[in-house]
């Protein structure tokens, strides 16, 4: 299934650059990698336009959004990797409260055109 969810970055030059460099290739610590890898989520990758943060996700039928808060959240390592991201994510102004990303809806499909 695929997934695309939606973040802003702090609108500051030296934010969106430290952001960069921490989703860099090679740069994501392993235990972030396997953790995402764990709940079934087969392909992620993260476009940015300004300060707008683009997340494309694939999952298997193995993923539980909800195991994987849970999961998430008794993971020292993936507590310390959210927290250096929420010194610059800002949530959607109309994100669910407590969310960070907010999932888009999608409205169009070539493949359902004429």
């Amino acid at each position: 299934m695929r997934h695309v969810l939606l973040i802003d970055l702090t609108d500051e030059a030296e934010a969106i650059a430290q952001y960069e460099a921490w989703h860099a290739a090679g740069a994501l610590p392993p235990a972030i990698g396997a953790s995402i890898r764990a709940a079934d989520i087969s392909t992620m990758e993260i476009y940015r336009s300004g300060s707008r943060l683009v997340m494309l996700m694939e999952t298997g039928p193995g993923f539980d959004p909800a195991a994987k808060a849970a999961a998430d959240a008794a993971d020292p390592a993936v507590q310390a990797w959210e927290a250096q991201m929420d010194a610059v994510q800002r949530p959607l102004p109309w994100a669910v409260p407590g969310a960070k990303w907010t999932e888009t809806t999608r409205i169009f499909s070539l493949d359902e055109q004429p």
